[in-house]
């Protein structure tokens, strides 16, 4: 007998529930929803609406909560200007007020000298010369002071609409400041270098943390917005923030099959995957943090080590690679896909590929560098507990599987089994909207047979054979189903031995 929803329930509901099995020694794709956790801008804050809201470009995105903000770096790659990005896919923001005592991060950049010759210098802001077509080159000519390099920085990085900060051009000594245009936390991974390029031009440059971006949000007033609909991918732009990761893992709960919580519990079962970016390059490091969080299944990260960009610019191409591939291809990952748009860094351990095993191993996704790009070796969730080999929720993929079965299960309930009168299976019955288990049983039969087609379960008969369907003992307006089914694995790892001699003659 199920027990996804409670025995003493009355009320109309559909429930389900997900138990782990271990089964060795065609409806439509779920359709998919991506939430997005940020901040806006500074001067956003004023008119800014916390209710979230469908938004269908960066453009709009940085309308509303301002061009450089967390939110429009996120959506200008979510939804690029010259890709498809995810498509369409909805992208649903849910934007975070300014925490009180909330700082922006300032850096100051102090030229020493008088150019010496006509030159470009360039200013790199989080690992980048410019975004969306606009630049940060500094047109040098002989003979400029530092007063006049100073405001020329500033008016080339102020005319760059995406920029994340904004600059000003202060005397004694002559610098240009660089202001995040948002507070928080967030804000101290922006980072600035200059590059000279071969050409120094008489001229150095000083970069200076003037003050650190601290504050950050908390999150569940976004979350349970959520309500009905199931979001079933957040973007969390607060990389791996405790009071963040810890909100968004009890709010969505765990499948555990005693007793589910959260999102997934069997009466709610809208559970999703928090991507959070990370630039950390040690194994060990991360490990530290994974490791506190073997048993939940909310974190996935998108690691980018060693990276100059943001953190909430490594989920989002994390977002844009796995949303696409959970929609359009739910029997494949995300596995040497590259993102699209994130600068690269050193990636330190990440080269190495035992210890990108021992991390996968540990929950923590991997990548390498590949033509220049960061290419996914392994997208996985913190899920590791001790003694479950394999861990059951390991890769996102296989969660992504799960929540299709559920969802072409729940088509067929509302077809069929809610709001229909319910009879016996030796009843002969003339009247319409009529099921009866043994009905319904075929219908799952079929089911099991297509989830088999579309490579998201193996072995069609096993689930066949294991499918229960039955009226309730004690409830006689209640269905009860249970089934057991096993998810196709992935080609992961090719392992070949062959055996080589020599041809002696006669």
């Amino acid at each position: 007998m199920s027990d996804a929803v409670q025995l003493d329930r009355v009320s109309q509901i559909v429930g389900y529930k997900i138990q782990k099995g271990n089964f060795s020694n065609t409806t439509p794709n779920l359709p998919h929803r991506i939430a997005i956790l940020g901040e806006a801008n500074t001067a956003n804050q004023s008119t800014l609406d916390t209710v979230g809201k469908e938004i269908t470009s960066a453009q709009q995105a940085g309308q509303l909560y301002g061009y450089g903000s967390p939110i429009h770096q996120m959506m200008r790659i979510l939804r690029p200007i010259t890709s498809v990005g995810v498509g369409g896919i909805p992208t649903i923001v849910y934007p975070q007020s300014v925490p009180v005592g909330a700082t922006a991060k300032v850096i100051d950049i102090t030229p020493t000298g008088t150019a010496t010759a006509n030159g470009t210098h360039t200013i790199i802001i989080d690992g980048r010369n410019g975004v969306d077509g606009g630049n940060y080159f500094v047109n040098i000519n002989t003979g400029d002071d530092e007063a006049a390099i100073s405001q020329k920085i500033a008016d080339v990085v102020n005319d760059v609409l995406g920029s994340p900060v904004i600059a000003t051009v202060e005397d004694t000594p002559d610098k240009t400041v660089l202001t995040t245009k948002w507070k928080g936390l967030t804000a101290n991974d922006v980072n600035v270098t200059v590059d000279t390029g071969n050409n120094t031009l008489g001229i150095t440059y000083a970069v200076v943390v003037d003050t650190t971006g601290t504050g950050t949000p908390s999150v569940l007033s976004s979350l349970t917005q959520f309500d009905e609909n199931w979001n079933t991918i957040v973007v969390n732009s607060y990389g791996l923030v405790d009071a963040v990761t810890d909100e968004l893992k009890a709010y969505n709960g765990i499948p555990d099959e005693d007793n589910p919580t959260g999102r997934w519990n069997g009466e709610v079962f809208k559970p999703f995957i928090a991507i959070t970016g990370t630039k950390l390059n040690v194994a060990q490091d991360l490990i530290d943090i994974t490791t506190l969080e073997k048993d939940e299944v909310t974190i996935a990260l998108a690691p980018a080590p060693g990276s100059n960009g943001l953190s909430l610019e490594a989920a989002a191409n994390m977002t844009v690679l796995f949303a696409l591939q959970a929609q359009n291809s739910p029997n494949t990952d995300v596995q040497d896909k590259v993102y699209n748009d994130m600068p690269i860094g050193d990636i330190g351990d990440f080269s190495d590929y035992n210890e990108r095993d021992r991390m996968a191993k540990n929950g923590c996704s991997t990548v390498i560098v590949s033509n220049g790009k960061y290419k996914v070796k392994d997208f996985v969730t913190t899920y590791h507990p001790v003694g479950e080999n394999p861990p059951q929720f390991r890769y996102p993929r296989n969660i992504n599987i799960d929540w299709n079965v559920r969802f072409g299960e729940l088509l067929l309930v509302q077809a069929y089994v809610i709001g229909n009168s319910i009879s016996a299976d030796d009843d002969i019955v003339d009247a319409l909207n009529v099921i009866k288990p043994k009905s319904y049983k075929q219908l799952l039969f079929s089911y099991a047979e297509q989830l088999a087609r579309r490579a998201l379960i193996a072995d069609a008969s096993f689930m066949q054979d294991s499918v229960t369907v039955g009226i309730s003992p004690t409830n006689p307006d209640r269905i009860d189903t249970t089934f057991s089914y096993k998810r196709t694995g992935f080609g992961r790892i090719a392992s070949t031995t062959a055996t080589a001699g020599f041809n002696f003659g006669n």
